[in-house]
């Protein structure tokens, strides 16, 4: 059997090729430095890594599987030549769980805390304690977190708003049984219902066609005013202008960022300004070397379920992206 590493090649794949194949030898596996070679390799391969455009694509003769290079790769990766080609998809979703909940956690305790404000504060060497009893009121075990996307991300921000003693609720557009951390579960139709009850409003939706911009300025609308809301899934997830006017009208709190309708996000836009905003550039999944090693055990599972004839880890319903 046979798996081609698509071009353009990530970091990893040259560290990864000697490793798979000393693991698996019955396998063949080969990494063409241009699309015109992958084009040629790609007719009698059984597996591929990467974003494979229509040409591609179009080549492979008997490819069964995919590995998708993201947990959600970009706009467009599934296109409808894909979403209706028999290979299977896979995704890296699971090994971000520790990484990207730490960080949604970092970004709600410096809102309880209103750590924003005492940076830019320490940043001009003003001593000024916030005064009550508008600052210093949010105590997190009277405090509500709504979730929106219970996956493994999103469960582990369960877990961990769970140890600080707040009430988890949580919608999902496929999950039907109630993770343990979570104390009331909605599917997606649960939402506007859950948005005002909750202190703090987390995203770890992936784009697909039903979440691009279904955050809009109706959706901060049902939220209380004294609401956080952080996004940290995929930025076409929410409409950025209708946040700003949001925060500006003080329909909302504030907001935690790291991910963007547009990236990178213009330096002239609102929301860099603002003082009730954390912003960060898309930096929540990054964690160190050992994600690269996560993604290669994903990748050597997959071929060894392939070459078993199993069901595949992570499969992607590529109609819906996820």
């Amino acid at each position: 059997m046979k798996f081609v590493f698509v071009p353009p090649q990530i970091a990893p794949v040259n560290g990864w090729l000697a490793r798979l194949q000393d693991s698996v030898p019955d396998f063949e596996f080969v990494a063409p430095e241009t699309e015109e070679q992958a084009i040629k390799e790609i007719a009698d391969a059984d597996a591929a890594f990467g974003t494979l455009s229509k040409e591609v694509l179009a080549a492979a003769g008997q490819l069964k599987w995919i590995q998708a290079p993201a947990a959600a790769p970009h706009a467009g990766y599934y296109y409808p030549e894909l979403i209706e080609h028999p290979a299977q998809v896979t995704n890296f979703r699971e090994i971000y769980n520790d990484h990207i909940s730490s960080h949604i956690m970092a970004v709600l305790l410096s809102f309880a805390k209103h750590l924003n404000i005492y940076r830019d504060q320490q940043r001009d060497s003003n001593w000024s304690p916030l005064s009550p009893p508008e600052y210093h009121s949010a105590f997190l075990p009277e405090s509500t977190a709504l979730i929106v996307g219970v996956g493994g991300i999103g469960a582990e921000t369960a877990r961990l708003c769970a140890a600080f003693g707040m009430r988890v609720i949580a919608t999902d557009a496929r999950l039907e049984q109630k993770p343990e951390w979570v104390d009331e579960m909605g599917g997606a139709g649960d939402l506007d219902r859950f948005l005002g009850e909750a202190d703090y409003v987390i995203l770890t939706i992936p784009h697909t066609p039903s979440t691009e911009g279904l955050f809009d300025r109706s959706k901060f609308k049902l939220m209380k005013d004294s609401a956080i809301f952080i996004n940290i899934g995929r930025g076409m997830t929410t409409k950025l202008d209708d946040l700003a006017d949001a925060l500006e009208a003080g329909e909302i709190a504030g907001a935690g960022l790291d991910v963007y309708e547009i990236e990178p996000l213009p330096s002239d836009h609102r929301l860099w300004s603002m003082q009730n905003t954390i912003l960060t550039p898309h930096i929540a999944a990054h964690g160190g070397a050992h994600l690269e090693e996560r993604r290669y055990e994903i990748i050597l599972e997959n071929v060894d379920h392939l070459l078993k004839g199993e069901p595949l880890r992570n499969v992607v319903d590529k109609r819906n992206w996820f």
